[in-house]
């Protein structure tokens, strides 16, 4: 009676631990099919749990980086749209002048030209302020408490800082532009050198060129003319030291000097004296456009003078489109570099979540096939403890 004991009981305990080991694989199995895991905590496989958990914190990390990159994609397209327009109306602003230059223009028509320009200084003031949509400026640089632009009695003054901000990625990607830059730091006269002229209006200097750039000398140079005998000659100084003397004029004819030249149109008086200095980072859009109003509104001006105030004006406004131009090819060049990023981040995350599938997902195929296979030994597990169940003396006696 003792050995039969023992054994019903051994027989009982063992078949009991295999149907409940039965029962909670095809549990596990069950979870594993409901959530499509294969790893669902990470006692289930700790190699491929951690493998998993390194592939989330890639997706997480890429995640946050293309929330950058469309924040800096957005920035960009309203800043190349903002500059866009600011060059149709530098645009228009330069035809309004070409068209003032008119010898037949009375001083009211030139006063409507510099009313038109006016107008248009005040469009693209809006256009410097342009809100960004998330309540700060696209011209702001690194930042402003209001408006970056502030119209003030003697010309817009910049209150933004700055600088640019970028996004805190790899790659330095702006969400703003230096609005000081674009819009106050244009190259002034032609970029290499300033022609200007300060004498009685009977003649005009225009732009000038750069004809040898390896002898530009950053000099300044002064072209004083005398008139003696019905003969008109010029001198050249360079830093206040004649370099000629005794040079034969003629109107509208090119002069050169170290790599520069330069035309000088109508009649010079005795004693006008033309220079030119170099050029500096201090064109304001705004300013170049307050002096042509201010220049086309004067009344009573000769030919020479209107002449030099459209060849000012045009020069300088050439060279305010330069700037935007320059700031708007490389809000273009950012948004060509931001659709590479996208396509790398975009092959990134893919890389991850394939790696976190691998790792972690669930072959349903296999599963399924393995729980019929653990169901149908779970049935013959619970039908062999039912039978073992019966094995034991009394049972036999009793039958």
């Amino acid at each position: 009676m003792t050995v039969d004991r023992i054994a019903t009981s051994f027989a009982y305990d063992g078949a009991l631990n295999n149907l409940m080991a039965r029962q909670d694989n095809l549990t596990q199995t069950q979870e594993q099919m409901t959530s499509g895991k294969r790893v669902v905590k990470a006692s289930d496989d700790p190699a491929a749990a951690a493998r998993a958990e390194r592939a989330r914190a890639l997706e997480e990390r890429t995640t946050a980086s293309q929330k950058a990159v469309d924040a800096s994609s957005n920035a960009m397209t309203l800043t190349e749209s903002a500059l866009g327009d600011a060059g149709e109306l530098l645009q228009q602003a330069r035809e309004l002048l070409v068209g003032a230059g008119d010898a037949s223009f009375s001083d009211a028509e030139r006063a409507s030209k510099a009313s038109a320009i006016a107008a248009i200084r005040s469009q693209l003031l809006a256009v410097a302020n342009r809100p960004d949509g998330q309540g700060g400026y696209v011209f702001s640089g690194q930042g402003s408490g209001g408006a970056p632009f502030v119209d003030k009695p003697g010309g817009v003054a910049y209150q933004g800082v700055g600088g640019s901000i970028n996004v805190a990625t790899d790659e330095p990607l702006p969400l703003t532009l230096d609005g000081g830059n674009v819009w106050l730091s244009a190259n002034s006269g032609n970029g290499v050198f300033v022609t200007k002229n300060t004498n009685s209006g009977t003649a005009w200097i225009d732009a000038g060129h750069v004809t040898s750039p390896d002898l530009i000398t950053g000099s300044t140079y002064d072209i004083q003319f005398s008139t003696a005998g019905g003969n008109t000659t010029y001198s050249v100084l360079k830093d206040g030291n004649t370099v000629s003397s005794g040079n034969a004029f003629s109107s509208g004819q090119e002069i050169s000097v170290d790599g520069m030249s330069f035309a000088i149109s109508g009649a010079p008086a005795n004693g006008d004296d033309f220079q030119t200095t170099p050029s500096t980072k201090s064109l304001s859009v705004f300013d170049a456009l307050d002096n042509a109003v201010a220049q086309l509104s004067k009344p009573d001006q000769g030919g020479p003078r209107v002449q030099q105030a459209v060849q000012d004006s045009l020069r300088n406004i050439d060279q305010c489109n330069s700037q935007i131009s320059s700031a708007r090819s490389f809000a273009g060049t950012t948004l060509q570099r931001l659709d590479g990023v996208k396509g790398r981040l975009d092959a990134t995350e893919l890389s991850a979540q394939t790696a976190r599938s691998s790792a972690e997902d669930l072959d349903m195929v296999k599963a399924l096939s393995s729980f019929n296979a653990q169901q149908t030994g779970y049935q013959a597990a619970l039908q062999s403890y039912a039978t073992i169940q019966k094995l034991s003396l009394f049972n036999y006696l009793n039958a």
